[in-house]
C-alpha cells in the first residue's frame, strides 16, 4: 500500500540495533560455553557461544561472539586482575559482557564481547569437580584403581597422551635415557577441548588390551582451563575401571584434577611420572646386586657350618660305630639336600629379579653369579671329603673298648675284655687273650 512505510535493508538493521540497545541496553552479560574459538593473526577473537549440554545435541541455541583486538587487551587484563589461571578454549565455560549487534553483511545476531567474568568459569569448573568426586566416592571408585595390583619391574608402559607433545617427549626421553629395557606403546589423545575427555577414555580403554603392565596418563602443563577433561566424569571412570594401574603426570606442580584423585598415584608433572619407574626399577636392580654379592659369601658360610657339623658327626661314629655311622651317613645327606636348596633358594631368587628386569643385570650381580657355580662345587667336594664312609671305604676302621669309648691305645685292655671294630660293611667283636710276652692279644 502506498500509505504504508518501506524499510530499506540498511533502515532495517539500523532500527533492529536500535531496539537491541533499548531492550538490552547497551551491554549484556551472557553466559555459556565456547566453541569454534579462533585467533586470526590480526588479534581479533572470533567463536560461538552455546547452551550447555550434550555434544551432540544439534538444536542447542548459540550466539557468535567478536572480540575486537582492541577489546582484547582489556579482557586479559581482566582475567589478570583476578589472580586466576584460565584461558578462553573450546569447552570452557564462561559469562561475558558485551553489546548485542546485528551483522549487516551476514544478517546475524553477535556479541561485540568487551568484558568476561573469570570467576564464573573457575567457579564452574569447582562445581563440576565436587560433583564428579562425589558421585565417584558415593559409588566407591575412587580407591579402585590404587587397588589394582602393581608389578614390581614395570617394564612395559603404554603412555596415553597427545602425540609429539612436551609431555609426550618429556616422559618418553625420561624412560629412554634411563637404560633400562623399557618397553613403550604411545597412544593418541587429544588432551584439551571438547572431544578430548572421549579420546582419553578411548586411550585408556585401548590401553588394557595391550601387553602393558602400567599405563602413564601425561599432559604438560597450561592454564587451569586447558586442564578441564581431566576433571570430568568420563575420564575418571575410564582410569577406575582400567584393570592395569594409571599413573598421572598432569600440570604443573600446584595442579591438581579429578583424575589425579582416581589414578593408582599422581605426579606433578610428565617427568616425575616417568621417573617414578626409573627408579622402581633401579630398585629392583640394586637388589639384584645386594644377592649376587651375599650369594658367595652366605654359601661358604653355610657349608662352613656343614664342615663343623661333619666333624661332630664323626667324633660321634667313634663312639657308637654301628648306630652312629648310619645317623651320620643321614645326617650327612640331611645336610648336603639343605645346602642345596639353601643356594638354589638363594640362586632363584636372584634368578627371578634378573629376569623380571629383562634379562639385564647390573655389573657386580653378572660377575658375581658367574663364580658362583664353581664355588659351589669347590665347597661341596671339601664336605665331601668328611664323609666317614668314604674313609672306611680305603680301608679305614673305628674301634671301641667294652665301655664303648673309642679305643687310641692297647694299654686301655686288659685280658678277657671285649673289643667292637666296624668297617665299611659290618661290625667285628674280638676278644683280648694273654701273650706269653706279656702283651695283650
Amino acid at each position: 500500500m502506498s500509505g504504508e512505510q518501506t524499510w530499506s535493508v540498511a533502515m532495517l538493521h539500523e532500527a533492529i540495533n536500535g531496539l537491541l540497545v533499548n531492550v538490552f541496553g547497551e551491554q549484556v552479560w551472557i553466559e555459556g560455553e565456547i566453541r569454534n574459538l579462533q585467533r586470526p593473526t590480526k588479534g581479533h577473537v572470533y567463536f560461538a557461544l552455546v547452551e550447555p549440554g550434550p555434544e551432540s545435541d544439534p538444536t542447542r541455541p548459540m550466539v557468535s561472539v567478536v572480540l575486537f583486538a582492541s577489546d582484547r587487551q582489556n579482557v586479559n587484563e581482566h582475567i589478570r586482575r583476578a589472580g586466576t589461571s584460565m584461558r578462553m578454549s573450546d569447552g570452557v565455560r564462561v559469562r561475558i559482557r558485551g553489546r548485542l549487534n546485528l551483522y549487516g553483511p551476514r544478517s546475524t545476531l553477535q556479541v561485540l564481547m568487551s568484558g568476561i567474568d573469570p570467576s564464573y568459569t573457575l567457579g564452574v569448573m569447582s562445581q563440576e569437580r565436587d560433583r564428579v568426586l562425589a558421585l565417584l566416592s558415593a559409588e566407591g571408585l575412587l580407591e579402585r584403581n590404587a587397588r589394582v595390583a602393581a608389578p614390581d619391574v614395570p617394564l612395559r608402559v603404554a603412555i596415553v597422551t597427545s602425540l609429539n607433545s612436551a609431555a609426550h617427549a618429556d616422559a618418553l626421553d625420561e624412560l629412554r635415557s634411563s637404560g633400562l629395557g623399557f618397553r613403550v606403546t604411545v597412544l593418541d589423545a587429544r588432551t584439551q577441548g571438547p572431544e578430548a575427555p572421549g579420546a582419553i577414555a578411548a586411550a585408556l580403554s585401548a590401553a588394557s588390551t595391550l601387553d602393558a603392565q602400567v599405563v602413564l596418563l601425561v599432559r604438560g602443563g597450561g592454564a587451569r582451563t586447558d586442564l578441564a577433561a581431566f576433571d570430568t566424569e568420563v575420564v575418571a571412570r575410564a582410569i577406575a575401571a582400567s584393570p592395569i594401574p594409571v599413573i598421572t603426570g598432569i600440570g604443573h606442580e600446584i595442579d591438581r584434577t579429578v583424575a589425579d584423585d582416581v589414578a593408582h598415584r599422581a605426579h606433578k608433572t610428565p617427568t616425575a611420572a616417568a621417573a617414578s619407574l626409573v627408579e622402581q626399577v633401579r630398585v629392583v636392580a640394586r637388589h639384584v646386586d645386594m644377592v649376587a654379592v651375599q650369594l658367595p659369601a652366605a654359601t661358604r658360610g653355610r657349608l662352613r657350618r656343614v664342615e663343623l657339623d661333619l666333624g661332630a658327626v664323626s667324633h660321634r661314629a667313634g663312639r657308637s660305630a654301628g648306630h652312629h655311622l648310619r645317623s651320620a651317613s643321614r645326617e650327612l645327606d640331611r645336610l648336603d639336600t639343605a645346602i642345596g636348596l639353601a643356594a638354589d633358594a638363594m640362586l632363584d631368587s636372584a634368578t627371578e629379579a634378573l629376569n623380571r628386569l629383562g634379562g639385564r643385570p647390573a655389573p657386580a650381580g653378572r660377575r658375581v653369579l658367574a663364580r658362583s657355580a664353581d664355588t659351589l662345587d669347590s665347597l661341596a667336594a671339601r664336605a665331601r671329603a668328611h664323609d666317614p664312609r668314604l674313609a672306611m671305604a680305603r680301608g679305614w676302621s673305628i674301634t671301641r673298648g667294652p665301655d664303648g669309648r673309642l679305643l687310641r691305645s692297647v694299654g686301655a685292655l686288659g685280658p678277657g675284655d671285649v673289643m667292637s671294630t666296624t668297617v665299611a660293611d659290618g661290625t667285628v667283636l674280638s676278644e683280648v687273650v694273654d701273650d706269653p710276652s706279656g702283651a695283650p692279644q
